[in-house]
Order: structure tokens, then sequence, then C-alpha cells
């Protein structure tokens, strides 16, 4: 008999904390309250985080997108036998490939408007080898007007946009920085460099005004700079428009325009040519003595890692190539101009090379994680205050479990477990908040930018008229509490109607601010998953004190308590 009992009580200790905590959570309305609060909070520090982590992942993409992994420069002097160079560091076997760059300032005049008066803009002018430009940073990809590159992808598009009109001229000019048609060297514009150039609501661009740029020529204003730092006479050339690039960062598209190398080096003066001896006497007939050639020079050397190479290791051995390249040059004395020197150049990686951005961000995104952990404390503090409530309510409920043999770790577990349950769940629906959010951002803000239709808020003051007169009708009844919730609904509807009918779209994302063009819509796993558990644990704590009040609650006085 007495092991029979000893069965029936140990049966009845494992099943009362989870049918009691199941009835806690399913028979009152005010756990749901804490779920959907606790759902709030870590939907608010995924969205807040992903989007600055998306952000910074973005920026580190395009950087090395834009500029390989390791940048040698040498801005006012350039580097001369840059070919020698970059043989050298093709030889690595840290080195995939290497490309030379021209990297300057200066002035577009646009076609546009009609008239004498056209518009000039300042720009970021980089002269590239096209091709090796391509195997360094995948510039192919960057190009923006280019047929689809397959039945599925033109199915994607709207059938208004106009890359599905065009042939693989456009994409082949745009590579070769060509016009194939005449044989004109071309020019290649970032997308917002022109205002002729709209942006859709799914991402693509429609010509503004009948300005299709690649049909058009601009004018590019270069001034060479020599290596003591004077100024010449500027120099200008018209380009046909082959093509537009869109790295994804706003601030170069809006800002860069791309040539051809040779034809960057020409305008600068930095193209090859005859150097003379100006100190000595001139020859009989008139000419200055010959002291040798002067080299082509450019001011960066792009390089790209081999798969599997970090940028480190490859820039480890990008300075030590240069050391050979610069001790090679000084030896030979067939080259009168000789290389900077070590000390005169910048070896960096991609990163490094845009660390003055880079830091700042990562430095906020971990701010906003610091700050935002701060709902950890709400979410112990709200299932702190519920369940100290329901503990005082259920006292009586409590006494009657101590008195048929509950233990103090029993009642314990049943306020913990109503927690855990509370911060698992709420959790879960936070991180499915956040995720759906986070998915569909850029459609959220597109919508927010534009005006409300006239059905949502027609449809805000429809339900708010309905909920007036719900609350009318539980004031005649006598129904305090249906009275004030009705109320409290048909005035926040109306309030929302009312804002809604006023609304006038809003820019909240202004890439012109913030580098991007869209809003990063990736979900930061991380920081999710960690957030979720935070909300677990946080929560479990805030059940613990109550939990623990509810154990040293004596039976006689629980039975007795009114």
């Amino acid at each position: 008999m007495n092991t029979r009992m000893r069965l029936q009580h140990s049966t009845i200790s494992r099943v009362y904390p989870v049918q009691l905590a199941n009835r806690y959570l399913t028979s009152r309305i005010i756990p749901l309250i804490a779920v959907a609060a606790v759902a709030l909070c870590v939907a608010l520090v995924v969205i807040v985080v992903s989007v600055m982590s998306g952000f910074l992942d973005m920026l580190r993409a395009s950087g090395r997108t834009l500029m390989g992994d390791v940048v040698i420069s040498c801005p006012i002097r350039g580097i001369p036998w840059y070919e020698q160079l970059i043989d050298t560091i093709e030889k690595l076997p840290e080195a995939q490939a290497a490309t030379p760059l021209i990297d300057t300032y200066g002035l577009v005049r646009m076609p546009y408007p009609e008239g004498s008066e056209k518009e000039v803009v300042t720009a970021n002018v980089w002269g590239i080898e096209p091709q090796g430009f391509n195997r360094v940073t995948d510039f192919s990809k960057a190009l923006y007007w280019k047929p689809p590159t397959s039945p599925e992808a033109a199915a994607l598009m709207l059938p208004d946009d106009p890359r599905l009109k065009l042939n693989q001229n456009i994409l082949n000019d745009g590579l070769d920085l060509m016009k194939s048609a005449t044989g004109e060297p071309g020019l290649v514009l970032g997308m917002h460099v022109s205002i002729a150039n709209e942006r859709m609501r799914d991402g693509s661009y429609r010509p503004r005004y009948q300005w299709f740029m690649p049909r058009q020529s601009v004018t590019l204003t270069l001034v060479p700079i020599s290596a003591k730092g004077t100024i010449a006479e500027p120099r200008e050339r018209v380009f046909p428009v082959v093509n537009e690039f869109k790295s994804g960062v706003y601030q170069i598209d809006k800002n860069r325009v791309m040539i051809s190398l040779s034809e960057a080096q020409k305008l600068l003066r930095m193209d090859a040519g005859t150097l003379y001896d100006m100190q000595a006497p001139p020859n009989a007939d008139g000419s200055l003595p010959v002291l040798g050639t002067s080299p082509a020079k450019v001011h960066k050397v792009l390089v790209r890692a081999k798969p599997g190479v970090t940028p480190d290791q490859l820039q480890a051995a990008v300075s030590s190539a240069y050391e050979k390249f610069a001790f090679d040059i000084s030896q030979d004395p067939s080259k009168a101009v000789k290389a900077p020197r070590v000390e005169s150049v910048t070896i960096l990686t991609w990163e490094q090379h845009l660390r003055d951005l880079i830091a700042p961000v990562e430095k906020e995104r971990e701010m906003m994680r610091i700050l935002f952990s701060i709902v950890y404390l709400v979410c112990a503090g709200l299932v702190l205050s519920i369940f100290w409530a329901i503990v005082q309510e259920k006292t009586r409920d409590v006494g009657i479990l101590r008195s048929v043999g509950a233990s103090r770790l029993g009642i314990l577990w049943i306020f913990l477990q109503y927690g855990l349950v509370i911060g698992a769940i709420g959790g879960l629906f936070g991180v499915g908040l956040g995720w759906l959010v986070i998915h569909n951002i850029n459609f959220i803000h597109e919508t927010i930018g534009q005006d409300a239709p006239a059905w949502s808020y027609i449809t805000s003051f429809l339900i708010a008229l309905v909920s007036l007169a719900m609350c009318v009708r539980g004031a005649m009844t006598g129904v305090l509490l249906s009275t004030l919730l009705w109320l409290v609904l048909g005035i926040t509807l109306a309030i929302v109607g009312a804002g809604l009918m006023l609304h006038r779209g809003t820019l909240i994302w202004d890439p012109s601010v913030y580098y991007f063009a869209t809003i990063p819509d990736q979900v930061d796993w991380f920081t999710a998953i960690s957030t979720w558990f935070g909300a677990v644990i946080f929560s479990v704590l805030g059940a613990s004190i109550p939990a623990a009040k509810a154990a040293d609650i004596h039976p006689v006085r629980a039975l007795r308590y009114e």
C-alpha cells in the first residue's frame, strides 16, 4: 500500500507543474500580453541590428568588389614601369590578377538641358584597363545596361524595362570602353551621375526626360598635376557614353566615371614620352640632350587574391614584391626614372583602405547591440511584474498544493516553466516578426514613400465609427469596461485614419546619407538567435523572484490567506 501511494505521489509530482503551467498560460489573457511584449522587444533588436549588420556587410562587399583585395598607391608622383610591377605581382602564388589605375577628379559637361547652358558636375575619374580591371573587380557585373542573361531573367523584368530591347553590343562597348560603331574611346558613367535615370520601385531604372545616356556624349575636363604639385593647363575631350554602372554604393554611383587608362594618361600627361636634360646646354641643332624614356605612370595598382588567400596574406606578399621591383628598377642603368621608394607608397588591404568608413559603422553596430540589450531587462521586469501579481492571486492554490505534498522545488518549477514558455514563444514570434519586416523592408519603405491610398484611411474611419457606436451601446447598457475599450479603439483608429489621410510620401532611407540605394534585407541570424536566448534567460530570471516567493509560502498561512 505504501509503495502504491509513493508511486501515485511521484506521478502527481511530475505532472502537476506541467498541468498548472499550461492552465495558467491558456486560461488567462495576461500571458498573451507578456508573449506579445517579449516578441516586440526581440523584433526591435533583430530589425535594428540586422539593418546595421547588412549595411556593414554591403559596405565590405562593395569595397572589395570595387578595388580588389590589396591597393598599391602613389597618388601624385605616380608609379612608373607599372607593367613590370604587375608582372612581378602576378607571379606571386598568392595573387590572381593585378591591374593599373588612374585616380583623379574632373568636370563632366552633360548634354542637357537644351541650349548652350549645359549642366556641369564634378566627378571622381578612374582610368582603367577594362579587361584587367574586370579580372580584378568583376566590372562586367556592375555594368547596368545589358540584355537579360536568360529567359528566366527576362521574365522577372517589367514589360517596359529598356534592357529587354538591348543587344549584346552595349555590354561589349562598356567592357571595352569603346563605341564599336565608330571606334571612338568611350566613357562609363555611375548610375546616379546623371539625373536622366529614374529608379523604379522594383530597383530597375528608366530613362528620364527621354535622355538615355548611352546614346549621348559628354565632355570631360581633367587638370594635369606634376610630381612637384604644380597645375598645368586643363585638357578636355568629348567622349560618347557607352554604358553606365551600378556598384550599389550611392556615393560612388553618384560621383564616379570611367575612361580607358590610355586616354586618362594622355589627358593628365602621364603617358610615355622622352626625358630631356633640362640642366645641360642645348645640342648644335638647338634640341636638349635626351636622358632616356619617361615611362607612363599610374596612381594605383589593384590586386586580387587567389581563392583561399586572405587580404592580409596578399598584402605581405605584395609588399615584398614591391621592394624587389623597386630594387630592380634602381639597379637598371637603362631606366633614368626610378620607382618610388617603399616608404613613398602605401600598400593597404581593401578594408584598411576603407577603414575610415568601416570602423565607425562597426562601432555603431556594437553600440546598437549594447543599447538595445536593455530589452532583456524589459522582458525580465515585465515577467516579474506579471508573475508577482499571479503569485498574489494564486496564494490559496499554492497553499493547497503545499498541503497535499507539493515540494518547494515543484512550486518553484511551475513558475519557472511558465516564464520559460513565455520567453521561448515570445522570442520565436519576435524573430519571425523581425524576419518578416526585414524581408519586406524595401517594399515597406517604398510604400511609406508614397501617399496613403484612399481605401486605407476610409477603412480606418469606418471601423472607428463602428467602434464609437459600440461604445455608445456599452454606455447605454452600463458596462463600463466594454465602453472604455470601444472608446479607446475608436479614438485610436480615428487618429490613424487622420494620419493616413494627411500622410505625404516620406523618405526615411536617404541614399545620399546612407551610401546604399536600397536598405539591407538580410537577417543577422547570430543576433536573432542570441536575442532569442537572451529573451528566454531573462524571462526565466524575471520569473525566478516571484517563483521563490511562491515556494516559500507556508501552507497554513496560504490557506488562511484572504
